[in-house]
């Protein structure tokens, strides 16, 4: 089965699943390796640590897709895409969704705001017509090759018009073609609790550490109605941590002997990379040459 039925499979099952987020290659690894079944490649996460940038629609849809090939190679499980708002109008949905298909992508996220977009837990975001969203999401829908990739519609409504505008877009999502829908950033528990009910289609939600949405278990998420629960950058927020104690206990030292266990072994480091599979088909191949 081709990731993307492997996604429509879990969507399908019983249960909230936990969707952590990545991002590069080795970060999905590590993810895949913890025992979960879907990764994101978060926008904000890529903008973060790949170019030191804000997540505020600076990357482009050819980075985008090149990180996603690089992702989709190291790992298994199903990789859902944040492709922000698609990087343009309807037709550049259509093109963003064949490249992405191409690069591996189970499923991808696309949203409501304006070019370029904001994050969803920023202040000032500015939406695009509920017309104009549906005709994106038809166009995304058409675009597939394979009718397993999953679209997810995000609608950013509640910060702008409220709750039950968010609600009502994200129905319009759905009648369009949407597979999952996502109503970024309720604000209360109360909130949370009212949008899976009012919408016929798997829910999303985002679980972001200090932002607008309070973070709640994945059992009273799961009760609620939630089928993916993301948790886009708190992986790359922990590296980064880590990073800063290690480089500041360096500085600090001026060596890494009492900073060993702030770090993984040799060993483990190559093992991630696969070092002990590449030294094997080296020797395989090197010795097929040598008796050729």
């Amino acid at each position: 089965m081709n990731s993307a039925g492997i996604l429509r499979r879990l969507l399908a099952r019983p249960g909230a699943i936990v969707m952590p987020g990545a991002f590069n290659a080795l970060s999905a690894r590590i993810t895949e390796e913890a025992g979960f079944e879907v990764v994101i490649l978060a926008g904000a996460g890529f903008a973060n640590m790949e170019f030191a940038e804000p997540d505020l629609g600076l990357t482009t849809m050819s980075e985008i897709v090149e990180q996603t090939s690089r992702i989709t190679e190291a790992v298994s499980i199903p990789v859902v895409i944040d492709a922000d708002t698609g990087f343009g109008n309807a037709l550049n949905v259509r093109r963003t969704v064949r490249a992405l298909e191409r690069a591996g992508a189970a499923g991808f996220t696309l949203e409501d705001q304006v070019f370029p977009k904001r994050c969803g837990h920023f202040h000032g975001k500015q939406l695009i017509a509920k017309d104009e969203m549906t005709m994106k999401i038809k166009a995304a829908a058409d675009a597939r090759r394979n009718p397993d990739t999953v679209i997810i519609a995000r609608t950013d409504a509640r910060a702008v018009h409220g709750l039950e505008e968010a609600i009502a877009r994200a129905r319009a999502y759905a009648a369009a073609g949407a597979d999952v829908t996502f109503v970024e950033a309720p604000r209360t528990v109360e909130e949370l609790a009212q949008i899976p009910p009012a919408l016929p289609v798997p829910q999303m939600c985002n679980m972001v550490e200090g932002g607008k949405t309070p973070i709640l278990p994945r059992e009273q998420l799961d009760a609620m109605g939630y089928k993916l629960i993301c948790y886009g950058n708190a992986a790359m927020r922990a590296a980064i941590k880590g990073m800063q104690t290690l480089l500041h206990g360096l500085a600090r030292e001026g060596t890494t002997i009492q900073l060993m266990d702030q770090i993984v072994t040799w060993d483990e480091r190559q093992r991630l990379v696969r070092l002990p599979e590449y030294s094997k088909l080296q020797e395989e191949y090197g010795t097929r040459m040598a008796t050729e």
